[in-house]
């Protein structure tokens, strides 16, 4: 059998500002290229559908005309929710779906298979939905933790597993012990502590199909995440996008290979001057790209953004990342301060302080000087 394993694809997302909804509709027909190319007989989507509790309306047509799309490809479907899902929201027509298409958002279903069979016989998928401790504590008495909801119903799926026998496929949307989390977009994954799910929680299934990180990544050879489909963050402009295509043979999990998805438009950062960001030529074969521009002048430099966007129309953030100085003096603000012994003294160590160490330019100090002289004056005839 051979399956199609996708994950987070969060319909709705902005990219500073801007609408990724026709870029991620390209991309997700590319992907239903790959189901008919590969004779794909599973896709699995592992949670994150939406970006939102409360999607858009238009982010509606494009989640069902997808599914509908690898229906037509000849595969079967089976979706889960993600914590940016409402579960509620997502499931609420999974009775009314075409044949074949499985929406998975119930946890009293947890541990109830979608069965599909091969020449091989069956092979069970379980999808198990996003689980948020609170609010299965009272159908799981004791579970407090979302390692525990996880663990509790991987028990679920393995009893049922030893009842029925075959192969198996379980779909959870979690974050894994021993994955490095991409930057930014897992913004609800807290790295330490009891969230935290063990890798043997996922013992006994043939492939764990996972989702919530939106880089792909390899815990195990049949323990994958998929990532996103889409670069939603410059911290991910790196990464590749694409899916796990994964074959079960007769024995269970039998081979992933990755398959790259393409990028609507390249997301890089670029970090020199000011200067050269707007005239540069080694930075000409960016100008059509999404740009995060690092400027590194001392100073903060007028209206930067606009500037920019005059070179690269597609430059969506600007830093101003001034390169490190070193300064003999080593005294602190507070120190300098009660050192000053005149008020160009103390104007001078408020822009040292302020200015990452750069002190009055030249023009600075002569006004400085004049508004000073200016200030005696009047105090001296008052």
């Amino acid at each position: 059998m051979r399956i199609l394993h996708t994950s987070d694809w969060h319909i709705g997302r902005t990219f500073h500002g801007h609408s990724t909804l026709d870029a991620l509709r390209g991309v997700l027909e590319a992907l239903t290229e790959q189901v008919r190319t590969h004779d794909v007989d599973l896709v699995i989507v592992a949670g994150d559908v939406f970006d939102s509790a409360t999607p858009s309306a238009g982010c509606y047509p494009l989640l069902t005309d997808t599914l509908a799309a690898f229906r037509d490809a000849g595969a079967t479907v089976v979706v889960t929710s993600g914590n940016h899902d409402s579960a509620a929201r997502l499931g609420f027509q999974a009775g009314l779906l075409r044949d074949g298409i499985h929406v998975l958002t119930d946890t009293q279903q947890v541990g109830t298979p979608i069965t599909l069979s091969d020449e091989h016989g069956p092979v069970h998928v379980y999808g198990i939905p996003y689980l948020e401790p609170a609010l299965v504590r009272h159908q799981w008495p004791g579970v407090r933790t979302q390692a525990a909801a996880l663990g509790h119903a991987m028990d679920l799926v393995r009893a049922d597993l030893a009842a029925r026998g075959g192969r198996s496929v379980a779909i959870a949307h979690c974050f894994a012990a021993g994955v490095a989390p991409t930057p930014s977009l897992e913004r609800d994954i807290q790295q330490g502590g009891l969230d935290v799910v063990p890798l043997q929680t996922f013992d006994g299934v043939d492939y764990m199909a996972l989702g919530h990180i939106h880089g792909r990544q390899q815990l195990a050879p049949h323990i994958r995440y998929a990532g996103a489909p889409l670069h939603y963050s410059f911290g991910e402009g790196d990464k590749p996008r694409g899916s796990w295509l994964v074959d079960i043979d007769a024995q269970g999990f039998g081979e992933a290979t990755w398959l790259e998805l393409p990028v609507p438009r390249r997301l890089v950062t670029l970090t020199a001057s000011l200067e050269d960001l707007l005239a540069d030529e080694r930075f000409a074969a960016d100008e059509a790209a999404w740009v995060c521009a690092q400027y590194t002048d001392t100073l903060p430099q007028r209206d930067p953004l606009r500037r920019l966007q005059a070179r690269f129309p597609h430059c969506a953030s600007v830093v101003h990342l001034p390169e490190q100085q070193e300064h003999d003096d080593a005294r602190t603000y507070v120190q300098r301060v009660r050192a000053a012994q005149t008020d160009r003294e103390l104007i001078e160590a408020f822009l040292v302080h302020v200015r990452a160490g750069e002190g009055a330019t030249e023009r600075e100090s002569d006004l400085l000087r004049d508004l000073l002289d200016e200030q005696a004056l009047a105090e001296a005839h008052a």
